[in-house]
């Protein structure tokens, strides 16, 4: 079975990268992945969309995920932009970066983490921007246990050594303490 996920974020704030770091994890366990944007006329700020499969087998489908397992909303003022649960499967998964109950209602599992806040009380900013991807994985792993903490760690940290490859675990261990699931 292949698993499913759409990244809603703005970019800047790391959407495609958390996918990438996701498939990396997932490839870490011996298990196969696809990591791809959605481009259009991206800017810092605008709505971005990622994508990731992870599958047991290989993965020969080669296009846009529609109906996905998981959706990963980076910023909740996009609810108000785009459709973001757009073919969410019964049953799926959400996971918003959020301080509260986004009051979402439908056949979902709906998970919430201030991976905002995480980031600030972490100091990983970009252009001022807190980057919030890297919290947002953790709660991912809470949410779907489709891939290990420690391996997503080990993701991050490979990708950047060093203090801020830390501070960027730092976060995503945080986010999996912290992340509830609301509905």
């Amino acid at each position: 079975m292949i698993e499913e996920y759409r990244f809603h974020g703005r970019g800047g704030q790391g959407a495609v990268t958390a996918a990438r770091l996701l498939v990396g994890a997932a490839h870490r366990e011996g298990r196969y992945g696809q990591a791809f944007p959605h481009f259009g006329a991206e800017r810092r700020g605008a709505p971005v969309v990622a994508f990731a499969r992870i599958s047991d087998r290989p993965i020969r489908v080669h296009e846009q995920v529609r109906e996905p397992d998981v959706v990963v909303v980076l910023d909740p003022t996009l609810f108000k932009l785009v459709n973001v649960l757009e073919g969410l499967r019964e049953g799926g998964v959400l996971v918003v970066n959020s301080k509260e109950d986004p009051g979402i209602q439908g056949p979902y599992k709906v998970f919430i983490v201030d991976a905002t806040g995480i980031a600030l009380s972490l100091g990983l900013r970009v252009a001022g921007w807190p980057v919030v991807n890297t919290s947002i994985l953790g709660a991912v792993v809470k949410a779907t246990g489709s891939v290990s903490l420690d391996s997503v760690v080990d993701e991050i940290k490979s990708n950047w050594p060093g203090r801020m490859g830390e501070a960027n675990a730092q976060a995503a261990k945080l986010a999996y303490e912290k992340a509830v699931r609301v509905r």
